[in-house]
Parts: structure tokens; C-alpha cells; sequence
């Protein structure tokens, strides 16, 4: 083999430079590396990005290209089916290695098993390397040499383990390949929308690429962390990191997120507390991974084979309500126009949201991830899985299903001073406190001095939920009583 054989860096999950076992093992070898990333809508079982996604994906994109760009390197872009475009790349630039870092996404781990194979054909070897997550899936299992099904020991389980181990800074000395003609420019994988573009103003609320993940890390460590314990639920706090998306797209690694916050808060009590609790968040990706990996069709369907039977409704015209922010719970609304309006929602409010279409309108989970799937930079497939299946109470670990989150309680509890639903629904912000989250129990004089026109200005509920509350118990019940006889 000579020394000149290129490897090939196939980015997908892991778009930056740092702490990367893959590219660096690349650049350690001492041959040239090309570095490549697909956009693939084609292959078998991969699910096209959504539109929210794809806004991040090109502008993470563009900061790796100038980050590479800065250690001299070009970014090759093909657009097309991976398992087709990687073997003719190979082949054109003469390579008999393709290092990525580990999917594991169901249609992704058959990628690798389809790539692989067609490769050896032509004595090219595609090598893994891990670096989305803290612990490998099949390095946590029980003391049955099982799969974890219930987070707390899971995560314990975790920690007694291993530490981490150390981040891993890109190598002094990088010999990269020159680029390649195949290569499209980023503006022909047409990622940004168009006509209209929706997504206008995001890029004044989000810093895609390493550099603003690393920003949000450290923005969050010097005025989130301290009181996160007490005020990660609460909507209208700056709170919680947003990091989700950063860690979704690679941007950052669990291991520098682990290490820093850990570093930044050792010997401190109150601080290190708080770290632990935010960690343990970071721990509920590891687990939704760990879970989709192992059990492999919750991809699919649910968790819970019994729910296979559950009497889901149909109902297109409150589908479309709870889209738009329209259901007249305004805990539920503000949180589904801030998701349309900046591509995220703060953690404590999904879970309303998606307690309440799946438990008070009865409408299918699957509808709910799909429209998250397409709305949220961060969408995850194991996160966006494990978080909707843990609401319908159809998953691993799911809270049970009759935990029926009420929006007026959750919304005065989390929200009291109104300060989030004011911000997303501000035809309800004359409104007193008293009454925001129910603004159909107001006086009819409280709603005239705050302009509010009940079916007007703002809907009127769009189900009862005492009434919606008991008929999802019926339904729960009526599955049971099925899946017994």
C-alpha cells in the first residue's frame, strides 16, 4: 500500500474538527484525508431531513467548510444515494479507506452493513469510529446481560461504569487531499427555504457550527447553570443550554460537553449539583440511543406492542389546531408557535404538548413526531421517538398512560407570571394572571379591559378537559381489557 492512498472522511453526525476519533485516526496515519459529507435523500429507510433541519444543516455545513478552509482543506459535497456515490468517489480518488463515525438509526446501521460489503469489492475497507454519544450502546446492559427499559438505572448503571474518556484536539499536523471535481457547491443541495422563507430572523437566534456550540456551552455555564436545578421548567427562563441542536448535528461532542461542565464546576457544591442534574439530561440522549438501538422498531411503532390496538382518533381539523397554536389552552399555543417561529420549544412544554394531542384529542403519537420531526432543529430520531412514546405512555420507561398533564395547572405552575405565553401569544398579555392560562373563566368585564374576544381574538378550548381527560382513560381502558381477553 503506498503512503499516498487517500482516506476518505465521510462526515455525517459529527460536523466539526475537535474531539472527532475519526478524522483524527485519519490524520494520524499520516495520508492524505479527503473530507466528504453526502446529502442523501435516496437510500432505502433514511428519512429525508426535515425543513427546520436542513436550515441548520447549511449554515453547519457552511462553518465546517471555513473551518476547514482555514486548515487548508476543501469540504467535497455530493448530493445523491450514499451507498452509489462513496464506492465511485473511492474509486476515482484512488481510496482504499472511508473512516465515519458509528449511526445508529436503524436504516443507518444497514447503510454501514450495505457499504461495507459492496466496498470489499473493491478492497476498500469502511472503518467506524464512535464520538456521538458517551457510552456505546452495547457497552451498557444489565446484570441479565440485557438492554436497559427504565432510565434510572440506566443512568446509574452509566456512571459506575467508565468516566468519559478525555477529549481529543485535532492533531498539530494535517495533511488533507485536494478537492474534487465531482463536488457540488452548498447552495445546489438547496437546503434553505424558499418562497416564502420561513425561517427569516433565525439566524439572529442561532449560531449553527462548532464556534456557537461552544458559545452556547459557555453561555449557558455562566448564567444557566447555576440555577437549572430549580429553573430548568420554566418556559420563560433562559434556563436550559439549547444545545440540542448543536449536539444533534455533532457540532460538539457529549465527551467536551461532559468534561467542561464537569471542569467548571469541580469542588463547587452547589454547582456541581447542578451539573449532575444537567448531565443526567444529557443522559436521556444516551438512553433514547440506547434504546432505538436495541429495540429497533420503535422506528415504527410503539414500545408497547399493546398500543398497537389503541383507539386512536382521526380528526384532521384539531391535527391543524394544534399545528397552528390554536387549541385555546395557551400553555399548549405558546408553546407550538414558539416551536413554528424559532424551530425549538423548551423542554417542560413539549411534554404538554404532546400529553395533550395524544391524551386530550386522542390523536395518533406518530402524527405528533412527524410534525416535530420537520419543525425542530434538533430533531433527533431516537430523542424525537424516545420523547413522543414517553408522552402517548407507550414507550420504554413512559410515564403511565393515565398521567394526563393538565395544561391550565401546568401552565400556572411553570409559567405563573405568564411571562412565556405573553411573549408567544400576545393577544392574551392584558390579560391578569389570574386568568391567563384559562382565559374562558375570566369575567366578561376582565375580557373586554384586555381585549380579548374569546372565538375572535383567541379560540375558545377546543375540547373540555375534564371530559377529554376521561374519555382517554376509557380508551386506555377498553385497550386493556382487549389486549387481556
Amino acid at each position: 500500500m503506498s503512503d499516498a492512498e487517500p482516506i476518505i472522511y465521510w462526515f455525517r453526525h459529527d460536523l466539526r474538527l475537535t474531539d472527532l476519533p475519526g478524522l483524527h485516526a485519519a490524520l494520524a496515519s499520516g495520508r492524505p484525508v479527503l473530507p466528504c459529507y453526502v446529502l442523501d435523500d435516496d437510500s432505502p429507510g433514511e428519512r429525508r431531513l426535515g425543513g427546520a433541519s436542513r436550515w441548520w444543516l447549511h449554515h453547519s455545513l457552511a462553518a465546517l467548510q471555513q473551518d476547514l478552509a482555514e486548515k487548508g482543506a476543501p469540504l467535497l459535497l455530493l448530493h445523491g444515494d450514499t451507498r452509489k456515490l462513496l464506492p465511485e468517489l473511492a474509486r476515482r480518488v484512488g481510496a482504499t479507506d472511508i473512516y465515519c463515525s458509528r449511526g445508529y438509526e436503524p436504516w443507518a446501521a444497514q447503510l454501514e452493513q450495505t457499504l461495507f460489503e459492496s466496498l470489499q469489492q473493491d478492497d476498500v475497507t469502511l472503518k467506524r469510529f464512535p464520538g456521538y454519544l458517551l457510552f456505546e450502546p452495547e457497552s451498557i446492559c444489565n446484570q441479565s446481560d440485557k438492554p436497559f427499559r427504565v432510565f434510572t438505572p440506566f443512568w446509574k448503571h452509566c456512571l459506575k461504569t467508565a468516566t468519559p474518556r478525555e477529549p481529543s484536539a485535532l492533531p498539530s499536523t494535517c495533511n488533507f487531499q485536494e478537492g474534487d471535481s465531482e463536488s457540488v457547491t452548498l447552495k445546489a443541495l438547496d437546503l434553505l427555504p424558499q418562497n416564502p422563507d420561513w425561517a427569516a430572523g433565525w439566524a439572529d437566534l442561532w449560531q449553527p457550527g462548532s464556534a456557537g456550540a461552544r458559545n452556547a456551552l459557555q453561555g449557558f455555564l455562566a448564567d444557566g447553570l447555576n440555577n437549572y436545578r430549580d429553573e430548568r421548567d420554566v418556559p420563560g427562563k433562559a434556563s436550559t443550554s439549547k444545545l440540542s441542536p448543536h449536539l444533534h448535528f455533532g457540532e460538539i461532542s457529549p465527551v467536551q460537553v461532559w468534561h467542561t461542565v464537569k471542569q467548571a464546576t469541580a469542588g463547587q457544591a452547589g454547582p456541581e449539583s447542578q451539573a449532575q442534574k444537567f448531565l443526567a439530561e444529557v443522559g436521556w440522549r444516551e438512553f433514547n440511543t440506547h434504546l432505538l438501538w436495541h429495540f429497533p422498531h420503535i422506528a415504527e411503532g410503539p414500545f408497547n406492542a399493546a398500543f398497537s390496538a389503541f383507539p386512536w382518533q382521526q380528526n384532521a381539523a384539531m391535527l391543524h389546531q394544534w399545528q397552528r397554536g390554536e387549541t385555546g389552552y395557551p400553555i399548549v399555543d405558546a408553546g407550538m408557535r414558539e416551536l413554528w417561529q424559532t424551530g425549538y420549544m423548551h423542554n417542560r412544554v413539549r411534554m404538554v404538548c404532546a400529553s395533550f394531542l395524544t391524551k386530550h384529542l386522542l390523536l395518533h403519537w406518530r402524527h405528533g413526531e412527524q410534525w416535530f420531526w420537520d419543525t425542530l432543529l434538533d430533531a433527533d430520531m431516537a430523542n424525537n421517538l424516545g420523547g413522543w412514546q414517553w408522552s402517548a405512555g407507550c414507550g420504554a420507561d413512559a410515564a403511565p398512560y393515565f398521567r394526563i398533564f393538565n395544561p391550565i395547572l401546568q401552565g400556572k405552575k411553570f409559567d405563573g407570571k405568564g411571562e412565556y405565553v405573553r411573549r408567544w401569544i400576545p393577544e392574551l398579555a392584558q390579560l391578569p394572571d389570574r386568568y391567563l392560562h384559562e382565559p374562558w373563566a375570566a369575567p366578561a368585564e376582565v375580557l373586554e379591559t384586555a381585549a380579548v374576544e374569546l372565538g375572535e381574538t383567541y379560540p375558545q378550548p377546543i375540547v373540555d378537559h375534564a371530559e377529554a381527560r376521561q374519555t382517554a382513560l376509557n380508551a386506555y381502558a377498553a385497550m386493556k381489557n382487549d389486549d387481556a381477553g
